[in-house]
């Protein structure tokens, strides 16, 4: 049966190009399109889709608003069709932490042309919207872990024992908000893939750090992996993390898609079991796709610790899926366990 796809967006162009790409997909149906969210509630109460597109800004009534209602009265995955402008990133980030499950980026130019030439992965991002479990929203929890206040040069002058590198995708932006909220400045530093579109993952780290005791991060080449930093990987960047003496620097670069992607997780993997080996803990959670189960695998024959998501937590089990299935999880762990892993 094909998925049914209502999209939401005031652009009639942008309406009819997105119909036009998911409809050549043969188990791909838009059943609906709407110029603004008030049109889209007339829709809804005949019919209900498997998927929305949401663009973020529009007349009438914001998407934000719109999106934070559907999943107040019946929570649907929904799939943001955003701008690259630095309000739109910001936007599609709230987006993101109210349930919304993906991006699709809209470049103001050349829309078509764009998504015919990504149709094949717009394609899986809605297959995998459609089998997204969003009615679960985590949030974080209470600690009662004492944070002490780390001054700058002590937290300089430590030599680096552990790193941990966590490897995510579609749910991956409320898991890593609900871990990172409950680390404290000790924890050991962290290195993230995120499947995320240039330009969002900056603003993303901006907003983490807002809400965390631990520093986050966009990485830059050079930058230290220390207690109590978390470095996140920049969209169209791949992350590897090398030796310098007793620390642990990130190395940014661009380079071709790995697995599809950039950022790939099997890229920043594969580099902390060549150069970190047994005191790395690797983490793969939610996420469609295979991309970063061999690097966990690469970790684990090192002796790394590797922990994978478990089912009942993800909002899609692609990535941790393949990892256990090919042998590349020590440990299963449901996200609510996580925080507590990479503390221990």
């Amino acid at each position: 049966m094909a998925i049914k796809i209502m999209i939401v967006d005031d652009s009639a162009v942008v309406r009819q190009v997105l119909s036009s790409v998911l409809n050549e997909a043969p188990d791909l149906t838009v059943m609906a399109v709407a110029s603004d969210p008030i049109f889209a509630r007339n829709h809804l109460k005949k019919q209900w889709p498997d998927v929305i597109i949401l663009d973020i800004e529009m007349p009438r009534m914001d998407g934000l608003t719109f999106l934070r209602e559907i999943m107040a009265e019946r929570p649907t995955p929904v799939v943001i069709c955003s701008s690259l402008a630095a309000k739109g990133c910001e936007l599609s980030l709230q987006a993101l932490s109210a349930g919304a499950v993906d991006i699709v980026t809209k470049p103001q130019l050349g829309l078509q042309g764009f998504l015919q030439e990504t149709k094949l992965e717009f394609w899986q991002i809605i297959r995998a919207a459609s089998q997204a479990k969003i009615a679960r929203q985590y949030k974080p929890k209470a600690t009662n872990i004492l944070i002490e206040p780390i001054k700058d040069i002590t937290r300089m002058a430590h030599t680096t024992d552990r790193i941990a590198v966590i490897g995510t995708s579609t749910g991956g932006t409320q898991a890593l908000e609900f871990i990172l909220a409950q680390l404290p400045r000790t924890c050991q530093g962290l290195a993230v893939v995120q499947h995320m579109p240039e330009k969002f993952t900056a603003a993303f780290a901006a907003r983490l750090n807002d809400l965390c005791e631990v520093e986050v991060k966009e990485a830059e080449s050079g930058d230290r992996l220390i207690p109590g930093r978390v470095l996140i990987a920049p969209g169209g960047h791949h992350l590897e993390i090398q030796r310098s003496g007793a620390q642990y620097i990130a190395k940014v670069f661009r380079g071709p898609a790995v697995n599809r992607h950039c950022p790939s997780v099997d890229v920043l993997f594969r580099s902390v079991a060549k150069n970190v080996g047994k005191n790395a803990m690797g983490v793969i959670m939610t996420g469609m796709g295979d991309d970063g189960a061999q690097g966990l695998l690469a970790m684990r024959k090192v002796g790394s610790e590797t922990i994978a998501q478990d089912e009942a937590s993800s909002v899609v089990f692609g990535m941790p899926k393949e990892a256990i299935n090919i042998g590349a999880a020590s440990q299963i762990a449901s996200l609510n366990d996580i925080p507590k892993l990479l503390n221990h």
